[in-house]
């Protein structure tokens, strides 16, 4: 049987030390030496670890999302059965219009080529764009556009296939668009 104990004060009799403990705080304060409280208590540790571990997880999803590259549609997934205003925008053609016009150029025929230009984010040399909308003179399936915030200077892009340029090549352009 556990040793039992007695207060000093008001000779009550307990069973163990922990129930003298007990009594001592609830009857006799003033005999408890101050005890230094932890400046954090359990609960807000947790919450402060919660909040850290929250933060670490957005910042790691927008390091992850930061990383992706932004470049034309190569597929059809999701398109509209909608024709550009014309082969050659000076506004950036919508994504939707884009996959349909992968599908079939002017909304019928043969699977049509897109050639987009960011000339915002990269220094484009003198003539570029004028360069990129002849090819839309010269194919009845070729269409130019600005994108904005894409991640290349130029990229060509057809059904499934994407090249990306960083500077004006007409043959490579021209073996792109012909299928070679």
């Amino acid at each position: 049987m556990a040793e039992r104990t007695r207060c000093e004060i008001c000779n009550r009799e307990f069973k163990d030390l922990d129930g003298l403990s007990a009594h001592n705080k609830a009857k006799h304060p003033e005999k408890i030496s101050k005890e230094k409280k932890p400046i954090l208590s359990k609960k807000t540790k947790n919450w402060g670890i919660f909040f850290i571990v929250v933060i670490l997880a957005i910042a790691g999803i927008v390091w992850l999302i930061s990383g992706i590259k932004t470049l034309p549609p190569t597929d059809i997934q999701g398109h509209v059965e909608e024709n550009p205003p014309s082969h050659i925008l000076k506004e950036p053609m919508p994504i939707t219009i884009q996959k349909h016009m992968l599908e079939h150029a002017d909304g019928k025929g043969k699977p049509g080529v897109v050639i987009n230009y960011n000339c915002k984010d990269y220094q484009c040399e003198s003539g570029l764009i004028e360069n990129l909308e002849a090819f839309a003179g010269k194919y009845d399936y070729v269409y130019v556009a600005p994108f904005k915030g894409m991640d290349a200077k130029i990229a060509l892009t057809k059904l499934n296939k994407i090249d990306i340029l960083e500077e004006y090549n007409e043959s490579r352009i021209k073996n792109f668009i012909e299928g070679f």
